[in-house]
């Protein structure tokens, strides 16, 4: 078995999934923060739109942080991309994304970059985000982490949203960023859509 720290000197994809409150940017921050240690340079990103905890850092739910650089789209953070120099590309929130980061991972991996992302793997319906299985399966390193269920306390792979309380409907918008107000980990038995 490789160890992931190998993968740099090869190129490869890493990804770490899971619901909310299951640990991924912080396993994210970990990786990164142990490539800055091997003195690997790292390129982090996430989505504009995510600024739960700051504007500029990848932040885990329990306060641990790395400085990022915000971005828009796809687009945006490739264009950032072909100016810098780097081994490491660390992607947070990555299903906020649009499709092409599917590719723009591929390419990194086969220039011999070391893609790191984590993300959601299902929506709050339960069903897969559209850019995180084709990563999952392109990927050399997959992690999928769990969450404690909220009601049950068996271990967690659903991301449950709140609407005063009650679970969301079906027919609710699928990106609505929020934390602990509006969203809570489930297992399969006590998540809930209203359909």
């Amino acid at each position: 078995m490789v160890d992931i720290m190998e993968y740099s000197k090869i190129g490869s994809i890493e990804i770490i999934v899971g619901p909310m409150y299951a640990g991924k940017s912080e396993e994210l921050i970990r990786r990164i923060n142990r490539a800055n240690i091997a003195e690997l340079k790292v390129l982090a990103f996430k989505p504009k739109i995510d600024k739960r905890y700051s504007d500029d850092s990848i932040a885990s739910h329990n306060g641990k942080q790395v400085p990022c650089i915000p971005v828009e789209n796809t687009e945006e953070m490739m264009a950032i991309i072909q100016q810098e120099t780097f081994d490491v590309l660390a992607i947070d929130e990555i299903q906020f994304f649009d499709e092409a980061v599917i590719e723009m991972c591929q390419d990194m991996a086969d220039a011999g970059k070391r893609v790191i992302c984590s993300g959601l793997d299902l929506d709050f319906r339960g069903e897969p985000f559209k850019v995180v299985p084709p990563l999952m399966a392109m990927a050399e390193h997959v992690v999928k982490l769990t969450a404690i269920c909220m009601v049950c306390k068996n271990p967690a792979t659903r991301t449950q949203r709140l609407v005063n309380g009650q679970p969301a409907k079906y027919s609710d918008p699928i990106i609505l960023v929020g934390a602990k107000e509006a969203y809570e980990a489930r297992c399969r038995n006590c998540h809930q859509v209203i359909k």
